[in-house]
């Protein structure tokens, strides 16, 4: 049983210095606080507050929650162990260890301490040139994706998508919700190729295609990411709709130009113009967020026109024939199941990114 206390108290001393550097106190005094929010009546006055403070409250009960029960589980442990014999020995080996994978996995928390990385995150694929073949890439890596969430049970809500005349899609835009969205999903920035036989032509040649991936934090406060005014066109168009029934013919549809940059975002997602105003800018302060990480600038005037990784930073590729193997470029990190990795498994892919830039 010496052996086994030994365990327990490296374990608790662990536990306790990950529970004191995630600030995991500081965050269930936060739950008590939006909780006593909530209940007010009076904040129900304004529905979009009290649907962002219960969200907020949400995520925040799902990040604490894990760490909550593990310190009870070690402080029940402890105290049944004070009282017991030899002959719950095996029992309480595999306790402890079972708390010992779970303190691991809490471990990849301290993962996420980027400025944004707790922040939602705004997915958008754009399929390159090369017509249906590109679209239709474009078109399997908007599964890939949307295979991954669900297994993460995060939520997704589309923005905007935009299909092929013939297969996939010219575009595609999500907004993903869920505990540390941003800090897990940015190593998928980027450009993703692949080498495939091609359905599409009589020849069944091989044939190279690419999409952009782009990842951008969610940043809803406007003063978390400044933009001043004058450095803004908003223009004011009519939405295109999808065709046939329900077209939205009215003006709701809204670009927005980031003039420094000539960064442009557009929204049209049949929604009134306020609400894709509102979208388009909190697309806009992530795709500025993101270009002034990848810029080092202190600030969001400083950012320069053109010099954002785009269509420049190939990150992974996915081969399917003369052989099959998915690759990432930053990492080395590789799969031979390009199948498994296509139905949503790039969990590896991603830890082995992290682990690099942690």
């Amino acid at each position: 049983m010496q052996e086994l206390q030994k365990r327990l108290d490296e374990l608790k001393e662990a536990f306790l210095k990950l529970f004191e550097k995630l600030d995991i106190e500081t965050k269930l005094k936060q739950i008590l606080d939006l909780e006593k929010q909530v209940a007010e009546p009076e904040i129900w006055r304004d529905v979009k507050r009290a649907t962002e403070l219960n969200q907020e409250l949400a995520k925040l009960q799902d990040e604490t929650e894990p760490f909550v029960l593990l310190r009870a589980q070690i402080g029940d442990l402890g105290e049944l162990m004070n009282i017991s014999d030899e002959s719950m020995k095996d029992e309480f080996d595999e306790q402890i260890t079972a708390m010992e994978k779970k303190l691991a996995e809490l471990k990849k928390g301290l993962r996420f301490q980027g400025p944004y990385d707790r922040n939602d995150a705004i997915l958008r694929i754009t399929s390159g040139a090369g017509g249906t073949e590109a679209m239709d890439w474009a078109g399997m890596l908007e599964r890939m994706y949307s295979r991954f969430f669900e297994k993460k049970g995060f939520k997704v809500s589309c923005l905007e998508r935009v299909t092929g005349e013939e297969a996939g899609i010219k575009t595609a835009v999500y907004e993903i919700t869920g505990n540390n969205v941003y800090g897990l999903l940015k190593s998928e920035h980027g450009v993703h190729r692949l080498v495939r036989l091609s359905p599409f032509n009589a020849q069944n040649l091989r044939q190279t295609s690419f999409a952009l991936v782009e990842i951008l934090p969610v940043i809803k406060a406007d003063t978390d990411v400044v933009i001043d005014e004058k450095d803004l066109r908003i223009d004011v168009y009519h939405s295109g709709g999808h065709g046939g029934q329900g077209v939205n013919t009215t003006d709701s549809a809204v670009r927005i130009t980031h003039l420094p940059t000539n960064t442009v975002v557009a929204i049209q997602n049949e929604r009134s113009q306020h609400q894709n105003k509102e979208k388009a800018m909190e697309i806009l302060r992530g795709k500025l967020a993101q270009m002034q990480m990848e810029q080092h600038a202190e600030t969001i005037g400083e950012l320069r026109a053109g010099e954002s990784a785009g269509w420049g930073q190939q990150i992974r590729n996915y081969v399917l024939q003369p052989y099959k193997l998915v690759k990432d470029t930053r990492t080395g990190y590789e799969s031979t199941d390009p199948d498994a990795v296509l139905d949503g498994k790039i969990d590896d892919f991603i830890d082995a990114y992290l682990e690099n830039n942690h």
